[in-house]
C-alpha cells in the first residue's frame, strides 16, 4: 500500500520506551512514569512570527535529539511546500519531557487560509503559548488565533520572540497585545497572563529583559506552573476525540487524537460515533503516544495525553471514542465556512496527458475525496458535469497548496479564477469580506489608497510608529483581494507587507473591476521564435521566451491595453538572399516574466483557466478557437 503523500508527517514508529529509560542525562528532565503530569499546549502566532524556530529549541533543549545528531532546522515542517515556502501548512504534534511533566505541543499555522487547522489543534489543548515578534507586533493572524483560543476559554501565555532584533520595541509591543485582549473582549483573569521575552533562535528566554536569558528553562518552568493539568479521570466513562489522520505503511491509517476522560487500552473493545450520529463496536489493534518525533507503542493511555490509534478503517476527523456500556460522545469539531471557490477540472487542452499520469476525472475525483479525510476546511461540490468539481476553502494559499500538492503527485488539471461564495441574510445577499493589514514606506500611502478605492476598500485605522513605515487597515470585499497582491507589489516596488484575515459577510458592494489589462494569445499552435517574440514584445509583458511550445488560445503575456490581442508568436524570418550591414544583429528580448501558481490564478479572468502539469503552468482561455471565441467583457457560459 502506497504512503498517502498529502500528509508527510516526520513522526516514526520505534519500539517501546522503558520506564527506567531518561530522557536527558541531568536534573532538569527526569524520566518518564505512570505518575508523569500531562501538560498541553499549542503555539499560536501571526505567520513568521517564530513558532516553528521557538519549537526547534525547546525539542533541543529537553533532550529529544542526541547529541551527535543532524538536524535540519524548522525540524516540524516536514512537508516539502512546507520547507520550501518556509511556512507552517499542517498542524503536527511532539512532546517533550521536563521534571515530572510531559508537555505535549502543537505547532499550528499562522496562515488564516489554514485556519482549520488552528481550530482542530485547539481542541487537543488546555492552554496556548502565543508568539508575537517584539518588532511588527499583534498582526491579522495574531488577531484570528487568539480570538479562537478565547472563544475555547484556554489559558494563554504571551511569548514576546526575537528580542534581538535591532528595531525591537518591547514595551510598546506589549501595550498592543493588552489592546488587542481588551478588543477581543478577554475576561478579566484573562488579562492577568504571563508574559516572557524569548530569542528563538538562540534558544533562551528570560521574565526580565535587564536580565539575559541563557537557556528556556524560564519558558518550560512557566509552562508547567501555567498552564492546567488534563482534567478527567483515568476510570471515568471513556471519551477520545479524533483530531487528525495520518498513515503508516505498516499499520495503515492512524487516527490521532487526545484523552479527555477514561483509559483505553490495547484489545479493548469500544464505541465509536461516527461523523452521522451512529455508534459502531470496534477493537483497538494498536496504541501509541508521543515522545520527541517519534510514535512509541503504549499498553495503555493516560488521561490528557495525545495518543494515535491504529486498526480502525474509514474513520474521519471530528468522530470520537467512548465506552461501551455509558456512551458519551464528544461533539464534531466545528470549522467555519469557506469563503472560495475554484473549479477543477480535467485537461482538455492540445498538450492534455504529455506530461500528467493522473488525468483523468476519476483520479481527481478519488484526490479530492481523499483531501476531504484530513481537511477539514475543504469541501467539494457536484457542478453537475463529471469532469468538473467545485472545490471550497479559506483562501487563495490554502486552494494553490493543494493544487501544487496535486501537481507535485503527477496530476494533469485546468483551475478557474476563484470566485467568492456568496449567502442570503434576511432576503439580502451577503458576501464574505476580509480585514486587510498593509504595512509600507510613508512615500506609497497615496498609492494604496488609490488603488483599494475602486476595489471598494475602506479604511478603518492608520499608525504610524516612527521608523518611515506606516501601518493601514482596511476592510475589504473578499472579491477586493483576488489579484491585488501582484498589483500592490508593482505599485509600491516590492517594499508592501500584505497580511488579511476573514471578516464577518458584509451587504453586496456591487461590481468590482478585474484585470485592467487584456491578454497577448497565441493564434496558433507552435514553438516561439525569437524573430516572432521581438516584434510582439512592445504590445505588453511576454511570460515565456524563444523554443516554447503553445497552442491557440494560449495565453502568452499581459496586453498593455484593455483589450485581448490574438498574436503569431511563432512566426519565422524568411531567408532571402539579400543581406544589409545591421539586418542580422541578434535580436535582444526583453527578460519575461515567470509567473507562480498563485500568481496565473490571480492573473487570470472569468474566461481563463490555469492548465497545472508535474512540469508547466499554462494559462488558457476557455474557448481555444479564436472565431468561436467570445470578446473580452462579453459574457461568458
Amino acid at each position: 500500500m502506497a504512503r498517502n503523500p498529502a500528509r508527510n508527517s516526520p513522526l516514526v514508529d520505534r519500539p517501546k520506551q522503558r520506564p527506567t529509560d531518561f530522557y536527558r542525562t541531568g536534573h532538569l528532565f527526569a524520566v518518564s512514569s505512570p505518575s508523569t503530569v500531562i501538560r498541553n499546549i499549542a503555539i499560536i502566532a501571526h505567520v513568521d512570527h517564530g513558532k516553528t524556530t521557538l519549537v526547534d529549541a525547546m525539542l533541543r533543549q529537553s533532550g529529544t535529539f542526541r547529541t551527535n545528531e543532524a538536524v535540519v532546522d524548522r525540524v516540524m515542517d516536514s512537508n516539502d511546500l512546507e520547507k520550501e515556502r518556509g511556512i507552517t501548512i499542517l498542524a503536527k504534534n511532539t512532546a517533550i519531557h521536563y521534571k515530572d511533566s510531559k508537555i505535549n505541543i502543537v505547532d499550528t499555522p499562522g496562515h488564516a487560509d489554514f485556519g482549520g487547522e488552528v481550530e482542530r489543534a485547539l481542541k487537543m489543548v488546555d492552554g496556548v503559548v502565543l508568539l508575537v515578534d517584539a518588532s511588527e507586533g499583534p498582526l491579522p493572524q495574531t488577531r484570528y488565533v487568539l480570538s479562537k483560543a478565547l472563544e475555547a476559554k484556554l489559558t494563554p501565555i504571551l511569548v514576546i520572540n526575537k528580542i534581538d532584533r535591532p528595531d525591537a520595541r518591547v514595551a510598546e509591543v506589549l501595550n498592543e497585545v493588552y489592546d488587542l485582549f481588551i478588543d477581543l473582549d478577554a475576561d478579566e483573569d484573562i488579562l492577568d497572563f504571563p508574559v516572557i521575552y524569548t530569542n528563538g533562535k538562540a534558544g533562551t528566554a528570560t521574565m526580565d529583559m535587564a536580565t539575559p536569558g541563557t537557556d528556556l528553562q524560564p519558558l518550560f518552568e512557566l509552562i508547567v506552573k501555567t498552564i492546567p493539568a488534563a482534567p478527567g479521570t483515568a476510570d471515568g466513562d471513556l471519551q477520545v476525540l479524533v483530531t487528525n489522520l495520518d498513515y503508516s505503511d505498516y499499520l495503515g491509517r492512524l487516527a490521532i487524537g487526545r484523552v479527555f476522560n477514561g483509559t483505553l487500552r490495547n484489545g479493548q473493545e469500544v464505541n465509536l460515533s461516527r461523523a452521522n450520529g451512529k455508534l459502531e463496536t470496534v477493537k483497538i489493534t494498536k496504541l501509541f503516544t508521543y515522545d520527541g518525533l517519534k510514535r512509541v507503542d503504549t499498553d495503555e493511555t493516560t488521561v490528557g495525553d495525545i495518543i494515535a490509534i491504529a486498526g480502525i478503517e474509514n474513520i474521519t476527523i471530528g468522530e470520537s471514542f467512548c465506552a461501551l456500556e455509558n456512551p458519551k460522545p464528544l461533539p464534531i469539531i466545528a470549522i467555519d465556512e469557506p469563503t472560495i471557490a475554484i473549479v477543477f477540472s480535467v485537461n482538455n487542452g492540445p498538450f492534455a496527458g504529455r506530461e500528467g499520469k493522473l488525468v483523468t476525472s476519476r483520479n481527481i475525483k478519488e484526490r479530492l475525496e481523499r483531501e476531504l479525510l484530513t481537511n477539514v476546511s475543504i469541501r467539494v461540490e457536484d457542478t453537475g458535469t463529471p469532469d468538473n468539481f467545485k472545490v471550497l476553502g479559506r483562501g487563495e494559499l490554502q486552494l494553490s497548496v493543494l493544487i501544487e500538492m496535486m501537481r507535485r503527485e503527477g496530476f494533469e488539471l485546468m483551475v478557474s479564477r476563484p470566485q467568492i461564495i456568496t449567502k442570503r441574510i434576511d432576503d439580502k445577499l451577503m458576501e464574505p469580506s476580509e480585514v486587510l493589514t498593509i504595512d509600507i514606506p510613508e512615500s506609497f500611502v497615496g498609492t494604496v489608497i488609490e488603488r483599494l478605492g475602486p476595489r471598494k476598500g475602506e479604511m478603518t485605522k492608520m499608525s504610524n510608529h516612527g521608523s518611515g513605515r506606516v501601518r493601514m487597515e482596511f476592510k475589504v470585499p473578499s472579491r477586493g483581494l483576488i489579484g491585488l497582491r501582484n498589483e500592490m507589489l508593482t505599485e509600491t516596488r516590492g517594499t508592501i507587507v500584505m497580511n488579511s484575515i476573514a471578516g464577518e459577510y458584509i451587504p453586496y458592494t456591487g461590481e468590482i473591476p478585474q484585470r485592467p489589462t487584456g491578454a497577448l494569445i497565441s493564434d496558433r499552435q507552435g514553438t516561439t521564435t525569437l524573430y516572432a517574440l521581438d516584434g510582439i514584445q512592445e504590445r505588453g509583458v511576454l511570460f515565456l521566451g524563444d523554443g516554447v511550445e503553445t497552442y491557440e488560445g494560449m495565453i502568452i503575456g499581459e496586453n498593455s491595453r484593455d483589450n485581448d490581442l490574438d498574436v503569431n508568436c511563432v512566426r519565422e524570418k524568411k531567408l532571402t538572399n539579400m543581406r544589409a550591414s545591421g539586418s542580422d544583429d541578434a535580436v535582444r528580448l526583453v527578460p519575461f516574466k515567470v509567473l507562480t501558481l498563485e500568481q496565473c490564478i490571480e492573473f487570470i479572468a472569468d474566461d481563463e483557466l490555469v492548465e497545472v502539469t508535474p512540469k508547466s503552468l499554462r494559462m488558457r482561455k476557455k474557448v481555444l478557437q479564436v472565431n468561436r471565441r467570445p470578446k473580452k467583457n462579453q459574457p461568458v457560459d
